[in-house]
């Protein structure tokens, strides 16, 4: 397509309606019933989300409590940072520190919580066929981009989570004040026997996380090379994201009563909808 073939707004138009249609990789599926890829035993109507996030890419989504997330590592190389707020009070947003703390645990996996800053369960995880994560290190920014890569700016080839973050809560209103210390998905960080912090790498092709929002959330992800990845090379592939509609949580749930610490969050944030 040249210049003079879009330099009037006619003929603009005629190639904008011309893409219709067009389908890239990395793009949401609007709507997201007509994904191709939902879950088994989903119905189409009830997908909320469908998006593959490319190599740099990010993406947000406000999700009702009930609603079940599933992050895939389609390809073995993704690095998904998220960040979570509570969709009717942003002021509340995912504790990393209180998330580890609270559980007696500094490991993400099946079971687990995601905790509040308010001591509530914003997110649940029901499935991880992973096992590689990390809640320690937080996102990347321009400067550790930069060192590693020869630049990290949100406009270069090598855009780092913090700034892609930036991008991606400013959807909602939220500014950089608001990004908070995140979870990094399907890249692993365990803690040797002298304390110090040891990257693992992720589990390959195919794994994936599920979780489900305890309470109305919005998630925020950002998928760019861990800060501690060794490699010289931007070694990132896309990811995909999928939501659908579920049921809240039940009384009688085994992840809501694992624990009494676990039991007395999700009780804080039930009294909210009255249990």
């Amino acid at each position: 397509m040249t210049g003079s073939e879009t330099a009037n707004p006619l003929a603009a138009r005629a190639h904008a309606r011309a893409m219709a249609g067009t389908r890239a990789d990395a793009m949401p599926t609007v709507p997201a019933s007509a994904a191709e890829d939902r879950p088994a035993g989903v119905a189409a109507d009830a997908m909320l989300w469908a998006e593959t996030i490319a190599a740099g890419g990010y993406a947000a989504r406000r999700l009702d409590r009930g609603a079940r997330l599933r992050l895939v590592d389609r390809e073995g190389e993704a690095c998904l940072s998220m960040l979570v707020f509570n969709a009717e009070r942003p002021v509340e947003r995912l504790n990393v520190a209180d998330t580890l703390k609270v559980q007696w645990n500094a490991y993400l996996g099946q079971g687990r919580l995601l905790l509040s800053d308010m001591g509530k369960v914003l997110l649940s995880i029901l499935e991880d066929t992973s096992g590689r994560h990390d809640a320690f290190c937080g996102a990347s920014n321009a400067g550790s981009n930069a060192a590693r890569y020869g630049e990290g700016d949100n406009w270069g080839p090598h855009p780092n989570a913090r700034d892609r973050f930036s991008l991606a809560v400013a959807k909602f209103g939220l500014g950089r004040k608001d990004i908070h210390p995140c979870l990094n998905w399907f890249k692993g960080v365990t803690i040797g026997t002298e304390g110090e912090t040891r990257f693992d790498g992720g589990a390959g092709a195919g794994a994936q996380v599920t979780l489900r929002a305890e309470t109305d959330v919005i998630v925020v992800l950002a998928n760019c090379p861990h800060v501690l990845d060794p490699r010289p090379a931007y070694s990132v592939t896309p990811a995909r994201v999928l939501a659908w509609r579920g049921d809240p949580t039940p009384p009688d749930d085994p992840i809501r009563n694992a624990t009494p610490e676990g039991l007395r969050a999700f009780q804080n944030g039930e009294e909210e909808y009255g249990r």
